[in-house]
């Protein structure tokens, strides 16, 4: 194994759903069965790359229902003011926001965001 080599296997990879309409984010916004992890993320952007790419090495599945939506803010900056709209959390970006239960559980960005402490959060 090289050194920039990952021992994760594929079927530990992250789940990503784009998010690409409204209709998508107010039905996950309002999904009561399942968690929502949102990550919106600026391809263009090196801190969200960083960003992303730790988030991606810390995931684990968690043990509940959950989906995991991701936002490009260069294609669909629309829908991130809509989640600000509707979640109340100022937009930045990288930025990581959970929904549990139609609240917020967890919403950090940049070197901020941790995998672990969002699904812990949620887990509660």
């Amino acid at each position: 194994m090289g050194f920039f080599s990952s021992n994760k296997s594929e079927a530990n990879a992250v789940p990503w759903i784009d998010l690409t309409s409204e209709e998508q984010l107010d039905a996950a916004l309002a999904n009561n069965d399942q968690v929502t992890f949102i990550f919106k993320h600026s391809t263009r952007c090196s801190i969200s790359a960083m960003a992303k790419t730790r988030f991606e090495r810390e995931w684990s599945t968690p043990d509940f229902s959950f989906q995991l939506l991701y936002l490009d803010l260069l294609n669909h900056r629309d829908l991130s003011s809509k989640i600000a709209q509707q979640t109340g959390i100022q937009h930045e970006s990288p930025q990581l926001i959970v929904v549990k239960n139609g609240k917020v559980v967890y919403a950090n960005s940049h070197s901020a965001i941790s995998a672990q402490e969002s699904i812990q959060k949620a887990s509660h």
